[in-house]
Formats: C-alpha cells, sequence, structure tokens
C-alpha cells in the first residue's frame, strides 16, 4: 500500500547535511518528495511509497546523520498521495 508521510525532525538538524542525508536515503528507498529547512530551526520533510520502506526511511530520520541530534520527531501518515515523482531538496 503507498502512504503519504509528513515528518518535522526537531534538534540540531539544519547546518549539518540533513536534508542531504534524507535525500541519499529517500533515493536508497525509492520514495518520492521533497525535504526543507524552516525558519524555525526543524526539518520538513514529506515522503510518498511502500508503507514498510516510508516506516524504515522515518526511523533513519529519527537518527539522523553523524552530525546531527534529533531531540524529536513529528510524523503524519495519511493515504492521501500528491504524486511526488521524484525525491528533492528545496530551499
Amino acid at each position: 500500500m503507498q502512504i503519504h508521510a509528513e515528518i518535522v525532525v526537531k534538534g540540531l538538524v539544519q547546518g549539518v547535511g540533513f536534508r542531504y542525508f534524507a535525500q541519499r536515503r529517500a533515493n536508497e528507498y525509492r520514495l518520492n518528495g521533497y525535504v526543507k529547512n524552516q525558519g524555525d530551526g526543524s526539518v520538513l520533510c514529506e515522503v510518498e511509497g511502500e508503507e514498510g520502506l516510508v516506516r524504515d526511511f522515518v526511523k533513519e530520520l529519527k537518527r539522523g546523520p553523524a552530525f546531527s541530534h534529533v531531540s524529536g520527531a513529528t510524523v503524519n501518515i495519511s493515504s492521501d498521495l500528491y504524486g511526488y515523482k521524484t525525491f528533492e531538496v528545496r530551499y
């Protein structure tokens, strides 16, 4: 089953390569969507794909790359799809 997930990751997640980490992992899991920094210091990520792969991707985001420190993550899952064709880093 295909699902959509909106993930907001908080902590030391900007300036540490988090968006590119998310992009690499999304490509490995064959997920589509985007990731971008938020003005409040968090990172927003939206992904679509096979449910099990999305859930594994969320686990990866909760760990983050080596120099990050994730203090929390909010995840909203939905069956409503936006039809993303690729995964991109947004600015």
